[in-house]
C-alpha cells in the first residue's frame, strides 16, 4: 500500500514548480508568500467529538507543513461543532494576517461566508475533508461516496454470512445533515443497500453526536424490535459506540453486524471483541500531507501539480469545479487490521492489545515481534 512515499513524491512535484521562490504577483492560484521567508497558515478544524481531528489531523498537518516550510507559522483553532465559533475563528485568523486558510467546515453552506471573506482579502482557501462552498481554491478528502459503498458492501457480506437474505432488516444511523460528506456516505450506502435489504428505520444524526445516535437506536429498537434488527449501518465509529450501548441496554447479547468509520482505537477494540463488524480506515497522514502541499502552493502563487493520487475536479455546492485530490478509503474488519492500521503505523500492536484485550483471539494470534 502507498503511504509515506506520497509525501516525498508530491513534495518534489510541488518544489519543481518553483514554490521556493518569492512570487512577484498574485496568480489565479494564490498569493505572494515565500517559503524561504515563511508565512502564516491558518488551520480550522470542525469538532472534537470525533477523535481523529485532535489526535491525527492536526499533528499530521503540522508535521507536513514543517517539512515543506520550516519558517511557516501555523495558527490553529477547533470550532467544537459551532458554526458561529468557526466564523469568528476565521475572522481572527484573517485579521492576524494569514496567507492561506485550510478549512474543514462545520457547515459547508455557512462556510461560504468564510471563503468569500478570505478571497476578498486575497487569501486562498483549501477545503480540507469537507467541501466548503464559496469558491475554494483546492479540495482534499477521501472518495466519500466510496466510503458509504464499502461500509454497505461489508454489511451485506456479514449479513450473507449469517444467512440473512433480502428479508433482512437494518437500521441506518447516518451522519450530520450539515456535513456534505455525510450526504455522500449516505448516498453511497443507499446505492448498495437499496433493494438488497429492508431499511426498517433511518436517522440523520445532528453533529455526529454519539449520544444522539444512542437515542436514535433506542427509538429504532422500540419501533422495529431488537430481535428484528439484523444489522446496523452506522456512519462512523463514535456513533457506533452509541448504537452498541443502546443494543446492550435493550438486552441484546449477540450483537448484529455494525459498521463504522475513522478506525478510532475504540472502534478497533470493538471489532476485535466482536461488538462492531467493521470500520473504514482513511489514511489521514496522506490527506494532511496533500493539504499542506496545496496550502504552500496556493500561498506562494503556484499551481498544485499533484502526486501519486493525481488531481481531479469536484463540483461544489455553487456549481463550480474545484481542483481536488480524493484518496481511496479502506474497509477494515478483524481480518484487515494487521495489513492496514498496524502496517501503516497508525496504531501499534501494543496500543491495540492492551491488557484489557490481550485475551481476544486477535491479540493471542498477532505477531507481537
Amino acid at each position: 500500500m502507498f503511504r509515506a512515499a506520497v509525501g516525498a513524491a508530491a513534495a518534489l512535484s510541488l518544489l519543481a514548480t518553483g514554490c521556493g521562490a518569492t512570487t512577484t504577483g498574485a496568480s489565479d492560484e494564490g498569493g505572494t508568500a515565500s517559503v524561504e521567508e515563511g508565512f502564516k497558515v491558518g488551520l480550522l478544524l470542525p469538532e472534537t467529538k470525533t477523535a481523529r481531528y485532535e489526535e491525527y489531523d492536526k499533528p499530521y498537518f503540522t508535521e507536513s507543513l514543517k517539512e515543506l516550510c520550516q519558517k511557516c507559522e501555523l495558527l490553529y483553532q477547533n470550532a467544537d461543532q459551532e458554526t458561529s465559533k468557526q466564523q469568528s475563528q476565521a475572522e481572527a485568523m484573517l485579521t492576524s494576517g494569514v496567507d492561506v486558510l485550510v478549512l474543514d467546515a462545520v457547515d459547508a453552506e455557512a462556510a461560504a461566508g468564510i471563503v468569500k471573506n478570505a478571497k476578498s482579502q486575497g487569501v486562498p482557501v483549501i477545503a480540507y475533508d469537507r467541501l466548503a462552498q464559496g469558491g475554494v481554491d483546492y479540495y482534499v478528502s477521501f472518495d466519500n461516496h466510496r466510503v458509504g459503498e464499502v461500509q454497505a458492501q461489508s454489511l451485506l457480506q456479514a449479513l450473507d454470512e449469517e444467512g440473512a437474505g433480502k428479508d433482512a432488516q437494518i437500521v441506518m444511523i447516518n451522519g450530520s445533515p450539515t456535513d456534505p460528506n455525510a450526504a455522500m456516505f449516505k448516498q453511497g450506502a443507499h446505492d448498495v443497500l437499496d433493494g438488497q435489504v429492508k431499511i426498517a428505520a433511518e436517522y440523520d444524526t445532528p453533529e455526529w453526536n454519539p449520544q444522539e445516535a444512542q437515542t436514535e437506536m433506542e427509538q429504532a429498537i422500540t419501533s422495529v424490535g431488537a430481535d428484528n434488527i439484523d444489522g446496523v449501518y452506522v456512519a462512523n465509529d463514535g456513533m457506533a459506540a452509541g448504537v452498541v450501548a443502546a443494543l446492550k441496554s435493550a438486552g441484546v447479547d449477540d450483537l448484529p453486524p455494525i459498521t463504522g468509520q475513522d478506525a478510532e482505537i475504540a472502534g478497533i477494540h470493538r471489532i476485535i471483541t466482536g461488538e462492531q463488524h467493521m470500520t473504514v480506515y482513511k489514511a489521514i497522514r496522506d490527506e494532511a500531507q496533500v493539504a499542506a502541499e496545496m496550502a504552500v502552493a496556493a500561498a506562494t502563487g503556484k499551481k498544485y501539480q499533484g502526486g501519486d493520487f493525481g488531481v481531479t475536479k469536484v463540483e461544489d455546492g455553487d456549481g463550480k469545479q474545484v481542483k481536488s485530490v480524493l484518496i481511496e478509503p479502506e474497509p477494515v474488519t478483524v481480518d484487515d487490521i494487521e495489513d492496514t492500521v498496524i502496517s501503516d503505523g497508525f496504531y501499534s500492536v501494543e496500543e491495540i492489545c492492551t491488557d484489557r484485550y490481550s485475551d481476544t483471539d486477535f491479540c493471542k494470534n498477532i505477531d507481537k515481534g
